[in-house]
């Protein structure tokens, strides 16, 4: 497996590999390289190590040497010579009326070629100034175009957060960032809190993007119900840096915990729920825990019925039906069924009469009518014993 030596250099994003010629440079050490664009100074990052053959997209450039004195004393030189030429490059720019941004200036180790950066939201044409650098310098010019984000890198800078540029300190490729990282992680997305110095949205949304996406998978949502000793509570914030959970109970009460000590995670469980000792951990629920195993002491349980009120010496027995035995219902039970066998009841017409109805009328089980004799054809009425 070929041996490779990771090499920083001032002006590249990322860390290249080089051949290390059998050389043993340490981390930190400056060497000098050899490059498409020719000899340059730059920065081990990586000791030399062994690489997969397949790892390597082209032929890797020699390590020409391990800077010594002279070499260093040389790259201060040209750090003098590129803060001049950035003095003069604005100057002329300025003459030229070009709508360009002289961003800086950079000296090859060679010195016989000089890079001019600068940025421009269109296309500019510089010719009059190539020729003009060119004859001062008497080098090769080179015109280099970069954008805000490059931009930023090499003015450096103090982010919102206070640190240095992520762009400046972390030195890796851009990649690309969208404002579906920003809702992700519950920022604001309000463009003067999530841009950088570039204008650009900021190149920590994309680091932490993948943290906050994998904790929002495995904790349950804001608005979650949560099984607590104390009673029933829902989710009120998450800290994803932390991976903590904090829970509001129904009394207002709040508490903090971790994430890991819950008994059950998003997609394994609904609800999730603490335990106790996780609860006597915080520290801040000692008092409510105590008060409800108080409570739990006086009811264990619920009554399941309202139990009978037993009868006192000298109340009459209420009777009972007599279901086993398979008869009717007696007394005033029986009776609002409507008589024996608890048949209903019925009326008895109030005006009905056998020549209106056709039908005889009813017994009511009372005393009997007198049936009345025939008037009329039946011979004289008797009364007493004479003749009327």
């Amino acid at each position: 497996m070929p041996t490779v030596v990771g090499v920083k250099l001032r002006f590249t994003p990322k860390t290249l590999w080089f051949d290390p010629v059998g050389a043993r440079p340490m981390e930190g050490e400056s060497v000098v390289v050899e490059t498409e664009r020719g000899m340059e100074l730059g920065v081990v990052t990586e000791t030399p190590h062994d690489v997969a053959a397949s790892e390597l997209p082209a032929p890797l450039k020699p390590v020409a040497r391990v800077a010594s004195e002279q070499d260093l004393e040389r790259a201060e030189e040209l750090r003098a010579q590129e803060r001049a030429a950035l003095s003069r490059y604005r100057e002329l720019v300025k003459s030229h009326s070009l709508d360009m941004k002289p961003i800086d200036v950079e000296y090859l180790f060679g010195g016989d070629k000089i890079v001019f950066y600068f940025s421009s939201e269109e296309r500019v044409d510089f010719r009059e100034l190539v020729r003009e650098l060119a004859n001062e310098y008497k080098a090769r010019i080179d015109m280099r175009q970069i954008g805000v984000r490059d931009e930023a890198r090499l003015v450096g800078g103090v982010g919102h957060c206070g640190q240095q540029l992520c762009c400046a300190r972390l030195g890796s490729e851009f990649q690309p960032v969208s404002i579906r990282m920003a809702k992700e992680q519950d920022l604001p997305l309000n463009p003067l809190k999530i841009s950088g110095l570039c204008g650009r949205l900021m190149c920590c949304l994309r680091y932490e993007y993948d943290a906050y996406k994998d904790f929002k998978t495995r904790a349950p949502k804001r608005g979650a119900l949560v099984d607590t000793p104390l009673g029933a509570g829902k989710v009120s914030d998450l800290n994803t840096p932390k991976e903590t959970v904090s829970i509001r109970l129904e009394g207002g009460t709040s508490f903090t915990v971790p994430l890991g000590s819950m008994s059950c995670s998003k997609g394994t469980g609904c609800p999730c729920s603490v335990s106790r000792e996780t609860l006597e951990e915080t520290g801040k629920l000692s008092v409510a825990l105590a008060a409800a195993d108080r409570e739990s002491e006086v009811m264990p349980f619920a009554p399941a019925q309202k139990p009978r009120r037993q009868a006192q010496a000298g109340e009459p027995q209420q009777a009972q039906p007599a279901a086993s035995e398979g008869k009717p219902a007696q007394g005033k039970a029986a009776a609002k069924a409507g008589g024996p066998g608890g048949k209903p009841k019925q009326k008895a017409p109030s005006e009905a009469t056998p020549e209106t109805s056709g039908q005889a009328p009813k017994s009511t089980g009372g005393r009997r009518r007198r049936r009345r004799r025939p008037q009329g054809g039946g011979g004289p009425k008797v009364d007493g014993g004479g003749a009327s």
